[in-house]
Order: structure tokens, then C-alpha cells, then sequence
């Protein structure tokens, strides 16, 4: 393995520490987006019921607004409770899209990976190409052999930034659907809320009042 990286010359180096930055960045984003993180299971109904009832304080909102993604959308529907219902729709938009924002986060950097390692290697083959001709010029062709080895060696930066750029682009892709699939969940939770503080939707008895909501107050506990 080490041969390799030497053979590929010095653009391995960076190609190595894109490869390395891209695993980070998967790694952190797999454990940040779990589904627990992102849509708490429950949440949403316990704050309709509550916000029916009208019984969140400003510290209940403030802990669900950093209980998860959707206890911020969520608060930010009850921050303006009261109002017309476009001024809620607004107000939830807005704050949606700094919630998908941080979703997002570093995933422009690991989908400039996947566009730049394939680069990246194939000017290392260019570079080490143009060295081995250069030798060529100088010395002769010589052995066939040694002259196929150089080629193989060269190609060594164009197998490397493939192995960097594909699994880069998969997971690049896949954390993009996954943060589209929990945008269209958290939306409709949102508007099951706003139907909730217009007293469009059926409230459930089977809570006691009195108490914050259970996700909510775990998270200010």
C-alpha cells in the first residue's frame, strides 16, 4: 500500500486527506441526522395537544425550541400563536430554512469532494505521464516492462481519486434524500399544528394538564 502511495507521487497526498475529510464528514452527518435527532417519535402530537390547550409557557418553548429540528419549527408556530394564519405559514418557512440549513451542513464541501478527487487524480496521471515520456526522451524506451510498470504506477492517482469520489457522491446523494424526506415530515407536522392552533384538529383527552411536554421537558432537564 505504501508503494502505491509513492508511486502516485505527490498528488496521493492531497487525494489522502480528501478521502480522510469525506469519512468524517459521512461519519458526522450519519450520527447527527438519526431519525430520533431530527423527528423525536411522539413530539408532534404532545405539542399540538399542549398548544390546543394553551398551556406552554415560554420556557416550554424555549426547551423544545432546542429539543430537535422539529421542536424548532415548532416553536417558532407557537412564538407566534394568536396571529393570522399566513403570518404562522411565514414565520415556519422561515425558520425551516435555517433548520434545513444546518441539516445541510458540510454536505456542500463532501458533493465538492466527489466533483474534485477524479480531477485531482487524473492530473497526478498526467503529471507522472509526462515525467515518464520525459525519461523516455532521455534515456530511450529501454525495457518494455519497466514501461508498463511506469504506466501502471501513473494510473495508481486515477484509481485513487475514483475510490475517493464515488462512495463521496452515494453518500453525498443519500443524505440529501434523507434531509428532503424529513423536510416533507417536518412540514406536515407544522401544519398540523397550525390546524391545531386554529382549532381545526381534534385535541386528545389523554394527557394531564399541568406539565410540559415530555420530549420537550426531557431536554430542559
Amino acid at each position: 500500500m505504501l508503494e502505491l502511495v509513492k508511486a502516485g507521487g505527490w498528488p496521493m497526498l492531497p487525494l489522502l486527506l480528501l478521502g480522510v475529510v469525506a469519512l468524517a464528514i459521512v461519519l458526522e452527518r450519519l450520527w447527527s441526522l438519526r431519525r430520533n435527532e431530527v423527528l423525536p417519535p411522539g413530539l408532534g402530537e404532545e405539542v399540538r395537544d399542549w398548544a390546543a390547550r394553551g398551556r406552554l409557557d415560554p420556557s416550554h418553548v424555549e426547551s423544545l425550541r432546542e429539543n430537535s429540528a422539529l421542536g424548532a419549527l415548532l416553536a417558532a408556530a407557537l412564538d407566534v400563536k394568536g396571529r393570522p394564519r399566513e403570518q404562522i405559514r411565514e414565520r415556519i418557512e422561515d425558520t425551516g430554512r435555517h433548520v434545513v440549513h444546518r441539516m445541510e451542513r458540510f454536505l456542500n464541501a463532501l458533493g465538492t469532494i466527489a466533483s474534485t478527487a477524479p480531477l485531482l487524480g487524473l492530473l497526478g496521471t498526467v503529471v507522472g505521464m509526462i515525467q515518464m515520456f520525459l525519461g523516455i526522451l532521455d534515456h530511450g524506451v529501454g525495457d518494455v516492462n519497466q514501461l508498463a510498470g511506469g504506466i501502471g504506477k501513473a494510473l495508481v492517482c486515477t484509481a485513487t481519486g475514483m475510490i475517493v469520489a464515488v462512495p463521496a457522491l452515494i453518500f453525498h446523494r443519500y443524505l440529501k434524500g434523507r434531509i428532503a424526506d424529513y423536510v416533507i415530515e417536518m412540514e406536515q407536522e407544522a401544519t398540523l399544528l397550525v390546524d391545531a392552533l386554529d382549532g381545526r384538529a381534534p385535541v386528545s383527552a389523554q394527557k394531564l394538564p399541568g406539565s410540559p411536554p415530555r420530549t420537550a421537558a426531557m431536554a430542559k432537564g
